[in-house]
């Protein structure tokens, strides 16, 4: 970025690629877009919500509350279940200096744009329907990762909290406030994980016990 902080990450494994970008930040910067060469790709909202994900099948578009507005498949998609849905180009502006463009699935072009000039990357690629079955099973989430995601959701939970009390310092107004959906969506997500996992009961009770303090 103009201020010297890292932007963009293009790590290389033999032929495998994974591209990062950063918010400006010169600490604890957030991660805003991870793309794979695998297919398997996320955008994310600046208060760290999902805004859009894709897979070797397609992807989807949320709103920072966590709904779906849209979904796609890719035209070589596998998956047999329901219709093709074609992909309408999207643009994402994910700060003031980085975009990104849809527009297929070996075409994601992410933009870098700064002091007059600009870089382009073509982090796409072309998954073809024959190769699906080779791909390696979607790696299982680490008991270390699930709580991470228990703690992140705790902290989130703490801050909206403080801001309600900055906002509304009665404590009988504190019941009335609804927390947002996004962070009720979050939750719920981190503790279908919890239940999904092949962790220790253990474990799996410190990560409800997190979650829902």
């Amino acid at each position: 970025y103009p201020s010297g902080n890292l932007a963009i990450i293009v790590v290389r494994e033999q032929r495998r690629f994974t591209c990062i970008v950063q918010e400006d930040k010169p600490r604890n910067a957030q991660i805003q877009a991870v793309f794979k060469s695998n297919g398997r790709s996320n955008c994310c909202y600046p208060n760290g919500a999902v805004w859009i994900n894709m897979s070797i099948h397609g992807g989807q578009y949320f709103d920072q509350a966590g709904s779906r507005v849209r979904s796609w498949t890719w035209p070589n998609s596998a998956t047999s279940s329901g219709p093709h849905i074609p992909l309408s180009p999207i643009f994402l502006s994910l700060n003031r200096h980085v975009g990104v463009r849809i527009l297929g699935q070996d075409k994601i072009i992410v933009s870098f744009l700064a002091m007059g000039q600009q870089a382009k990357f073509n982090v796409g690629t072309k998954v073809q329907g024959s190769d699906v079955g080779q791909l390696p099973p979607p790696a299982r989430l680490g008991e270390d990762d699930l709580m991470l995601l228990a703690f992140r959701v705790r902290i989130l939970w703490l801050l909206d909290k403080l801001r309600g009390c900055l906002n509304f310092p009665s404590n009988e107004q504190w019941d009335k406030i609804k927390p947002p959906a996004y962070l009720t969506t979050q939750t719920s997500k981190v503790l279908q994980l919890c239940t999904s996992s092949d962790i220790s009961d253990e474990l799996r009770s410190s990560v409800r016990a997190i979650v829902n303090a």
